[in-house]
């Protein structure tokens, strides 16, 4: 019997119940893996929230991303072997799989060998962050050298992510926060730049870019602050806009988006892991950013499986800089 953690109704992390169930073997195209260790995300709190992209077919599963050891493999399953160790990529419905568990069947083709140097609790944090900022800043926009990136929301884990990966390409991070209390923790994450909330956004930017705006805006938050990153962008800039962490609608500002001919690109980490091409190339590009150091992954704070609620109400509270872990 493995313990999993399931919930039977929408709601606060309250909801989240841990079971008793029964793993079976894996079927083709499976794995069945010892749960090391697993990384929180918003977009699992949103779906036990009954706010995500899907809605869940209750009583439903939850989780996204892990590390842990192959137990067992299905038929035809040629790349992993019983006693891998492997992580679990966000690559697939939580309605059909899920991972807070302490042992799960995951799909093969959203696992890949664990990164040699990272222990289990790294290993648990790197993919969601990373392919996801991966994907809108490099796959799509092609950041380079001398290009801006402003990131709202700069100190979750996406957000660090996307400051490593601004680096590692030559480009200059501007993060935002609301608040003074993380913007020396940003600073040394790498950002270049930060804006608090008590400044005004559109004349930061401007004057770190002496006046050109910045080429790519990547904002998980949404909601009226996007008219701001739309002057703050320069003429044929992106905005992408990967979440909605901001329940307020999320205006389209017209005036500003023709004077500049921008793009506003909605965008999710499932337009990578569903073209195999793509997948690739962005496990690569994240292989090699973690082999040469350039890429580093920051966990805020760790949880055991038993103390679930407590680690979604800390991952909802803000307080964290990096990624929120749980271990089994």
């Amino acid at each position: 019997m493995s313990r999993v953690v399931r919930f039977h109704q929408t709601g606060g992390p309250q909801v989240l119940k841990i079971e008793q169930r029964e793993v079976g073997a894996p079927s083709a195209g499976e794995l069945r893996i010892k749960v090391e260790a697993i990384g929180l995300n918003r977009a699992e709190a949103a779906f036990r929230a009954g706010m995500y992209l899907e809605a869940p077919n209750l009583p439903c599963g939850i989780g996204y991303e892990a590390s842990g050891i192959v137990e067992a493999v299905g038929d035809d399953v040629t790349d992993f072997k019983a006693g891998d160790a492997i992580c679990v990529i966000p690559a697939f419905s939580m309605n059909t799989y899920s991972v807070y568990a302490d042992q799960t069947l995951v799909p093969a083709y959203a696992c890949t060998q664990r990164p040699s140097g990272l222990d289990k609790i790294e290993a648990a944090s790197i993919w969601m962050q990373y392919l996801t900022a991966y994907g809108a800043l490099i796959d799509i926009a092609k950041l380079g050298k001398g290009d801006f990136v402003i990131i709202p929301a700069a100190s979750s884990s996406v957000g660090l992510a996307a400051i490593q990966i601004a680096n590692y390409v030559g480009a200059t991070p501007i993060a935002t926060t609301r608040g003074q209390s993380k913007v020396a923790a940003l600073k040394e994450a790498g950002a270049k730049h930060v804006i608090t909330g008590d400044q005004d956004l559109v004349a930061e930017v401007m004057r770190i870019t002496d006046g050109k705006g910045a080429r790519v805006a990547f904002d998980p938050v949404g909601g009226p602050t996007v008219a701001k990153l739309a002057d703050a962008t320069a003429v044929g800039g992106t905005i992408f806009l990967y979440g909605a962490l901001e329940p307020q609608i999320t205006p389209l500002p017209l005036v500003a988006a023709l004077n500049r001919a921008m793009t506003f690109r909605g965008y999710t980490l499932f337009e990578i892991v569903g073209d195999p091409v793509r997948f690739a190339a962005g496990k690569k590009f994240v292989a090699d950013g973690l082999s040469k150091g350039a890429l580093k992954p920051k966990v805020a704070k760790t949880f055991t499986l038993d103390q679930i609620v407590e680690a979604h109400t800390y991952l909802e509270s803000n307080q964290q800089v990096g990624k929120v872990v749980v271990t089994t």
